[in-house]
């Protein structure tokens, strides 16, 4: 199996200050397929508490590499995104999380690239965005809070389905049964018509109109074949029970009139398919 594009990013924590989000960004990691983060001074943490904030990441918490200056931590980087919410006087090349996903996987095809966040104070200082290629702002209100776990959980989000690297499987639901056949379509069209009819729906309506209509929300709905096959019993339950109410009420009128009732007989809707 191929290794993953994602394996050439690299997270890097400017000082951070709170061992609680050095322990969110490997969550993000482990997550989204990056397994490369670099500290850069940061605060004293426990290594068994960061792994109680982010469960079953011993691989990437063992993998953390520590560096006294960010020249050290970039030292192998071919790319560099600074994340910032800053406004900068200096024109660097400004991305949002989507686009700066784009640069960061082409040059990843052919070297190491960093994605670099500041400290929960003050961001990153002007020393590390000189260092940066590009700078990257993540849109938002003008409330503008944003803590580094979470803006590193967009970057990396961002350069996760970019890469196509997403490897849960989504479940389908429990009872999908497939796609309906356009036979299995066409026989509840008919038992539906056949229900509004039997209820005399179409005595002050147009019936094809109706049944384009009825098609064309069946079709926008996109059944499986277990719901399309609800619709059709449930069609088929109404011509049942109006001919269960037509025979008792045929058996009651006999019954008054002192017919016996086995004399009668009744045919059931055809309901072979069901």
């Amino acid at each position: 199996m191929a290794e993953s594009v994602l394996h050439a990013v690299t997270v890097v924590l400017y000082e951070s200050q709170d061992p609680i989000n050095i322990g969110a960004v490997i969550r993000a990691m482990k997550n989204m397929g990056v397994r490369d983060l670099r500290l850069i001074r940061p605060c004293r943490y426990d290594l068994n508490r960061i792994e109680q904030i982010a469960h079953d990441t011993r691989d990437l918490v063992e993998r953390i590499q520590h560096f006294d200056t960010i020249d050290d931590a970039l030292a192998d980087c071919a790319y560099v995104v600074g994340f910032s919410g800053r406004p900068q006087a200096a024109r660097w090349q400004r991305h949002t999380p989507r686009s700066a996903a784009v640069d960061l996987l082409e040059y990843a095809q052919q070297g190491r690239v960093a994605i670099m966040f500041g400290r929960e104070d003050h961001g990153l200082p002007n020393e590390a965005l000189d260092r940066v290629h590009a700078i990257c702002t993540i849109p938002t209100t003008e409330h503008f809070s944003l803590n580094v776990a979470q803006a590193c959980l967009l970057a990396l989000y961002e350069l996760h389905l970019l890469a196509g690297d997403s490897t849960k499987r989504l479940q389908a639901p429990r009872h999908a049964k497939g796609a309906p056949t356009k036979e299995m379509y066409e026989q509840t069209f008919s038992d539906m018509r056949n229900a509004l009819d039997a209820i005399a729906y179409f005595k002050t309506r147009n019936e094809e109109l109706i049944m384009r209509t009825m098609r064309s929300l069946v079709f926008r709905a996109n059944p499986d074949g277990r719901e399309l096959l609800m619709l059709r019993t449930a069609s088929i339950e109404v011509l049942r029970t109006i001919e269960r109410e037509s025979r008792r009420a045929v058996q009651r009128a006999l019954a008054d009139a002192g017919v016996a009732g086995d004399q009668v007989t009744t045919r059931e809707p055809d309901t072979e398919a069901v």
